[in-house]
């Protein structure tokens, strides 16, 4: 048995003509979609990420700005940049790029940036509509989140009834992600570090998602053949000067399907990111 490759790529091409043809309608208005990313310092992973995101705005006709802040901007002067973002009607999305420096760590991040324009979806509020169940277009899921959910769609893998396996807490994706599938009526184990026993539950999955970041974590020991398991990995971890997932390539002669990486969880984050970007655009120029 050979997994099916779950590669992001056609349904990536999918949104991107939507998200095209709804930006070309806001932009008719005398509307252009505007993100902004905050970074603070030059972290040269975040500069990867973010020219990832750059172009992909760039391509669907939205406009994106980098503010990059020096490593020891003050609370205030972060502060106040953040608040001039929020206020700002011509930017319709706000990031702010983690990690940012140690001094910052301690302020309220996630709840900073205005949950109308928090395209990132880490705003207290737009959390609590994933835990409630409440997901409406006026809240916005968390980018891996949302595109594992819809990775899966696109591959006809139903997740209602089946035990899904989340390796990794985060609140960027692993807990988030749960809830989520809960809500989609999957029976969810969410596993960690700590967790003993480790294999013999993920021998039990259904679907297997890796969001630990450690290279080649998962091994075909900890898939049951006889499942045919779907596996998501999330990581993104550099081996041997490439860039690898959590999942060892032995894991593809077992499993059923299985996503690539690069080339699978990481395009779908950043097309969920400027989907997030066009419906908050939408909304504010409704209200």
């Amino acid at each position: 048995m050979t997994a099916k490759i779950m590669t992001a790529q056609p349904l990536v091409e999918e949104i991107k003509k939507d998200l095209k043809f709804r930006c070309e309608s806001l932009k008719s208005r005398g509307v252009v979609p505007s993100m902004v990313v905050i970074l603070v310092g030059d972290n040269p992973a975040s500069l990867t990420y973010i020219r990832n995101k750059r172009k992909m705005c760039e391509e669907v006709g939205a406009t994106f700005d980098l503010l990059q802040l020096p490593s020891n901007v003050s609370e205030k002067e972060f502060q106040d940049h953040v608040i001039r973002l929020n206020e700002d009607k011509k930017v319709h999305g706000i990031i702010i790029q983690l990690p940012v420096s140690d001094h910052l760590k301690k302020l309220d991040l996630p709840n900073m940036v205005s949950h109308t324009k928090d395209i990132d979806g880490f705003h207290g509020i737009n959390t609590q509509a994933i835990y409630t169940g409440k997901i409406q277009s006026n809240f916005f899921l968390p980018c891996t989140p949302k595109g594992i959910i819809n990775l899966l769609n696109f591959y006809g893998v139903a997740v209602a009834g089946k035990h899904v396996v989340v390796l990794g807490r985060s609140l960027i994706v692993g807990k988030p992600l749960s809830m989520l599938l809960t809500n989609l009526n999957a029976t969810v184990t969410l596993a960690h570090s700590k967790t003993e026993n480790l294999t013999e539950i993920t021998r039990t999955a259904d679907i297997l998602v890796s969001a630990i970041g450690k290279t080649h974590l998962v091994t075909k020991a900890h898939i049951n053949p006889s499942k045919k398991t779907v596996v998501v990995d999330v990581g993104m971890n550099t081996f041997e000067g490439k860039t690898a997932g959590d999942v060892s390539p032995d894991v593809a002669g077992v499993a059923g399907f299985i996503s690539p990486v690069p080339g699978g969880v990481g395009p779908m984050t950043v097309v969920s990111l400027i989907e997030n970007l066009i419906t908050a655009t939408e909304n504010q120029i409704k209200g």
